[in-house]
């Protein structure tokens, strides 16, 4: 197909998966994946596709001010990214740096009131890239439109342990009773971080894992999650619109399943309870077939001639 048919197919879809969308979820997660793989594809260094990544994370951050996202979690770089060859590593935090500073100054980022902020074991990286977070971050502070988290250094069950262990610390001085310790006892023990719970998890790359990412924010959330096979640095409009439809989708089958346990509620009820059981008809009339609720409803009225 020649290219700029396929562009205008790829027009058309976003246009028709914009119009099928109602909202956004709040808080988006986005496992960037396939850096790498696309430059070897490309015959090009590694650090030409984190290079090429960046370019699509720009582009996700006006999608997601677009679409009324509210804050937004990029998974940059993991503890277990460590690991890789050193001077690919360096080439990447260099090319953090400069993203961070280029993000800090950008119009776009003043425009939309993005604010800035690093998350992880930071002080495991460069002097120069810890510069850079806390110019990125002073830059962006009194924003609080959109909220940008990098993940840098970040391992989800490092976060877990180090909570659990300032935990216990807690107890073991007596500042904390064991029976005092809830989930927002361990919330305000995590790296500072996302301000929410995360909605939807996307994946590029073709991976179908969430890769230790944000267990405590997500998995406990029950996050929608949204895998895809393009590469990052190819993820499109059309595939970010796909994911909202995805998180959208599971958001109206729960729906469907409140609205189900609701109904049981009704056919159970009768007497002095009824009139809540009706309450609770209307409540969920619009995410139910008719059929399923007009009988329901007449064998409410039926309970209640009785």
């Amino acid at each position: 197909m020649p290219s700029s048919a396929r562009r205008l197919l790829d027009r058309t879809y976003e246009r028709l998966l914009e119009r099928e969308i109602d909202g956004a979820p709040t808080h988006v997660a986005v496992i960037q994946d396939g850096n790498r793989r696309y430059a070897d594809e490309h015959g090009k260094e590694a650090a030409d596709g984190h290079r090429a990544g960046a370019k699509t994370t720009e582009r996700v951050l006006d999608w997601c001010a677009d679409v009324g996202v509210e804050e937004l979690t990029l998974y940059a770089f993991s503890t277990e990214n460590f690991d890789r060859p050193p001077e690919e590593n360096e080439r990447l935090f260099e090319l953090l740096d400069e993203k961070l500073r280029e993000f800090a100054d950008a119009e776009r980022v003043h425009d939309r009131e993005v604010s800035i902020r690093a998350i992880g074991e930071t002080d495991r990286l460069p002097d120069h890239l810890r510069d850079a977070i806390e110019y990125a971050e002073n830059r962006t502070r009194r924003y609080n439109r959109l909220r940008l988290n990098v993940a840098l250094a970040y391992g989800g069950r490092a976060e877990l342990l180090g909570a659990a262990r300032d935990t216990a610390r807690a107890v073991e001085r007596g500042d904390l009773a064991p029976g005092e310790i809830d989930a927002s006892e361990i919330d305000r023990r995590l790296y500072e971080g996302p301000a929410r719970d995360v909605d939807l998890i996307i994946r590029t790359g073709g991976d179908e894992r969430t890769s230790n990412f944000l267990p405590w924010h997500a998995n406990g959330n029950e996050a929608a999650v949204f895998f895809c096979t393009p590469y990052w640095p190819a993820f499109a409009k059309k595939d970010f619109l796909r994911a909202i439809r995805t998180y959208e989708s599971r958001t109206e089958s729960w729906r469907r399943t409140r609205a189900r346990r609701a109904l049981a509620m009704v056919r159970a009820v009768g007497g002095a309870e009824l009139d809540e059981a009706r309450a609770i008809v209307e409540r969920f009339r619009e995410y139910l077939p008719r059929r399923e609720l007009e009988r329901v409803e007449g064998e409410s009225e039926s309970a209640a001639a009785d």
